[in-house]
């Protein structure tokens, strides 16, 4: 895994320089403190997925290039087969399944998130990201926290909302929680 995350980070230093933005201005437009972004591309902090969805727009890559290194190459179609799909963790709280890795000037990411129950009884850590996204769920129930709500989703619910406010979801009733994710 530590061997993943020096590669990713890696990869987005080069981009970035190749991208001509420096240091300041990309931590600037993540809105965050440049220690911080100092330390996702140094390989010493695990980047969030909504961090590389961010980051991925500002150099105008494909977020699979991030993931991958490698250049999106599908037109037409692309298929990933059942458990196939570039896995990463991002955060200790959710691991990703990309499902679309490999199709060239997509228009929305899609994921299969699995969230593993947790013993701490303190609410998850939020996130936010531009855009919106949807959620289906494929397994388990998870309470998903938004705008000052807490709402309960089960096997076969959906929701969609604005993903610049922030947000976070926890498996409940002890189980894994996995749901289908679009971010658009």
């Amino acid at each position: 895994m530590q061997e993943k995350l020096k590669e990713l980070a890696s990869r987005v230093h080069e981009l970035r320089e190749i991208s001509d933005i420096n240091i300041v201005e990309m931590a600037e437009r993540l809105n965050m403190p440049i220690e911080k972004y100092k330390g996702y591309e140094s390989g010493q902090i695990d980047i969030p997925a909504s961090v590389l969805y961010e980051i991925s727009h500002i150099l105008n890559v494909d977020m699979g290039t991030l993931l991958t290194g490698e250049e999106p190459r599908m037109h037409v179609f692309t298929i990933t087969r059942n458990g196939k799909g570039v896995s990463f963790e991002r955060r200790k709280q959710y691991k990703y399944e990309n499902l679309v890795e490999k199709f060239v000037h997509k228009k929305a990411e899609f994921f299969v998130v699995t969230v593993e129950p947790k013993d701490d009884v303190r609410r998850p850590s939020m996130n936010s990201h531009p855009g919106q996204e949807f959620n289906y769920m494929l397994e388990g129930s998870m309470k998903v926290y938004i705008y000052n709500n807490e709402i309960v989703l089960n096997k076969g619910d959906s929701i969609f909302f604005d993903s610049n406010y922030e947000h976070a979801m926890e498996a409940l009733n002890g189980k894994t929680a996995r749901f289908l994710a679009a971010i658009i």
